[in-house]
């Protein structure tokens, strides 16, 4: 007995012998009664030291030898001895360590432990006994323990079992058994019928799709264990053949041998594929398995498939394009008519040679090899080509390439489309010099427009001076009538010079070079307005903050300052209001200018933009604002528009995209 169980074997008689001190203080005249009870405790001690020594001694080289944890406890659970697989399992720190085994359990399972130990010392032992526990570290566990009842005298003494972990034995069978209900249920779920058989023909697995191929009523857990040895007999009417299948299935079955793709046809029109898979361990044959898929579809597709490649060979064979198969090495495979007729080659003058040495033009050019480089990656692309026909004649050809692939998916070669361009060519090349001429011409223009500015300006300003001068010399031997008739006259004057820079501006509008850029819509409107003369009578508001669009901010100016002037020039109320907003649209900003002057006649709607179209004959209006506005939006790919009601106001719309 170690020194530790003999100190509390003593402290236990110590706590006896105090227990007896008291008791004779107090029960002085039961003295005779109390010396036989002492008699009675050293005995019982003496005895409980003897059991233990020598369960000790008996135990000692089981301790020593066990792989297990091996517990012996008393009775109400507190542990008395242990070995060192014990320490480790409940992670404590020596065989020495005082605990009781049910601080340990997990507190789910408290309410089994203790009919378990009571079962325990009414039988005598446990087996089988599973429970969950939680280490000194904290580990949750799994043990199985089996235990028995120490006895002395025929009394139950204390208890001793061994403890074992299968915690990861738990985890891999629950792992296991949820990896068969897995498998289970995808086989229950597959779109393919299986069937397991054993060596014997006995069913050991199938599934619903098996069922509903040969028409089985019943679950497939109702099979499992059936004789297979006459179901093909039974199920041979389902199929056109009917002995050729029952035939099929022994011969299969004699040879045991790997068997994939058959080919079954149902006299309910499904086409059925079937595979033989024998199953062998060691060189012993096991059992088998058959696995049936319904290809019905996929057959109706094949046959439909070449149903359609015989038609559009047809069509390919005879279309104006030239269609052309070429392999790695770019020698031709296959040509259509077209391209022997854009070739002026036949079939077999193409057919092997490679396509680039026989028909392109400029040799010098390794376009066709660098095109052959981009299908050997997968590229598909479209290019020119110069090509020399059998006759020698030079042809533009437009190829689109594709790469072509084997079952695989590994690039075999390509397949290009040619189309003769050479027309269209010549027609390009006519539209390039026309667009030249036309530049120059345009150029010319302009500049024409300039010195013709300059020449009608220069005498209109001239006459002008004269006028002045003639009414200066005059003004008092000229009649009221000679007057007017003077003014009248410099004020055409001035309309005149205002039409021709008006003029000017139009021409410049899509001539000059458009300038795009961030600009601020709501710094340039506010620019306008401080720009323009606003009587004290007009009030302009800008209802929502304008935001930044790309554009020409000159180009806009003109826009914003066309529309902000004839709002205040054509507004007759006492009180003009201008109100400027924007609306945010999916691609585009939609821009708007509200007055409530005099307004539009409907039926001049589409007219005022037009040049030359001024509704109102006055002096500064030249019939040309409007006009350059619509030029300027749409040079912005915009759109302008209005709504108007007469003596009630107009409202212009414009579109600037994002």
């Amino acid at each position: 007995m170690s020194e530790k169980e003999v100190n509390i074997l003593k402290r236990a008689l110590e706590r006896e012998r105090a227990s007896r001190k008291a008791a004779e203080k107090i029960l002085e005249e039961k003295s005779a009664e109390l010396f036989k009870v002492n008699k009675m405790l050293e005995q019982s001690y003496s005895e409980l030291t003897s059991l233990y020594n020598k369960t000790s001694s008996q135990l000692q080289g089981v301790f020593e030898n066990i792989v297990d944890a091996y517990v012996i406890m008393d009775l109400s659970g507190n542990i008395l001895k242990m070995n060192d697989a014990a320490v480790e399992m409940f992670g404590f720190k020596s065989t020495q360590e005082e605990e009781n085994l049910n601080n340990l359990v997990s507190p789910s399972d408290i309410d089994i432990v203790k009919p378990a130990f009571k079962k325990l010392i009414t039988d005598g032992l446990i087996t089988d006994f599973k429970i969950n526990i939680t280490t000194k570290h904290n580990v949750p566990k799994i043990v199985h323990i089996n235990a028995s009842i120490i006895e002395e005298n025929g009394e139950p003494v204390a208890a001793q079992g061994i403890v074992r972990d299968i915690t990861m034995e738990r985890e891999a069978q629950e792992k296991l058994i949820e990896s068969e209900n897995r498998l289970s249920t995808l086989i229950k779920s597959l779109d393919t019928g299986v069937l397991l058989e054993d060596e014997h023909r006995k069913i050991v697995l199938t599934n619903n799709k098996f069922c509903e191929f040969f028409g089985i009523p019943v679950s497939p857990e109702l099979l499992v264990g059936q004789d297979c040895s006459k179901s093909a007999e039974q199920s041979k009417d389902l199929f056109q053949d009917p002995d050729g299948f029952v035939s099929r299935i022994n011969e299969i079955l004699f040879n045991k041998k790997l068997v994939l793709g058959d080919e079954l046809k149902m006299t309910n029109g499904k086409i059925l594929e079937r595979d033989y898979i024998p199953i062998y361990r060691s060189s012993e044959y096991q059992g088998h398995l058959w696995s049936y898929r319904d290809v019905t579809m996929q057959r109706q597709y094949s046959w439909g498939i070449e149903a359609e490649r015989e038609k559009y060979g047809s069509i390919i064979a005879n279309m104006h394009l030239g269609l052309v198969e070429v392999n790695n090495d770019d020698e031709i495979l296959l040509v259509n008519q077209s391209f022997v007729e854009m070739s002026g080659y036949n079939k077999d003058e193409l057919i092997g040679k490679k396509g680039g040495e026989l028909l392109q033009a400029d040799k010098s050019n390794d376009i066709i090899t660098a095109e052959n480089e981009k299908r050997a990656q997968g590229l598909s692309n479209s290019y020119e080509l110069k090509v020399r026909t059998k006759s020698g004649e030079i042809r533009n050809w437009l190829i689109s390439g594709a790469p072509n692939y084997d079952i695989n998916g590994i690039v075999k070669g390509s397949i290009g489309i040619h189309l003769d361009i050479t027309e269209l060519k010549n027609l390009q090349i006519q539209k390039e010099k026309l667009l030249a001429k036309l530049e120059k011409s345009n150029e010319e223009l302009q500049e024409y427009a300039h010195i013709v500015s300059h020449d009608l300006k220069s005498p209109l300003r001239s006459i002008d001076a004269l006028v002045s001068w003639l009414k200066e010399d005059n003004k008092d031997n000229l009649d009221e009538a000679s007057h007017k008739n003077l003014d009248l006259i410099q004020s055409t004057l001035e309309k005149m010079e205002q039409l021709i820079s008006d003029v000017l501006n139009y021409s410049r509008v899509s001539t000059e070079n458009k300038v795009d850029a961030e600009v601020d819509v709501q710094q340039l409107v506010e620019d306008v307005i401080e720009l323009v003369y606003v009587p004290e009578h007009i009030h302009i508001s800008i209802l929502n903050k304008l935001p930044v669009v790309n554009g020409d901010s000159t180009k806009l100016q003109q826009v914003f300052q066309n529309l902000i002037g004839n709002a205040i020039k054509f507004n007759d109320k006492e009180k003009g209001l201008i109100e400027i907003d924007v609306l945010d649209e999916a691609t585009h900003y939609k821009f708007s200018i509200k007055d409530n002057g005099i307004g539009i006649e409907p039926q001049f709607h589409d007219n005022i933009f037009k040049i030359f179209h001024a509704l109102n004959k006055r002096k500064d209006s030249s019939g040309i604002g409007l006009s350059i506005v619509k030029k300027i939006i749409g040079l912005h790919g915009g759109n302008v528009w209005l709504e108007s009601t007469p003596k009630m106001g107009t409202t212009f719309y414009f579109t600037l995209t994002k």
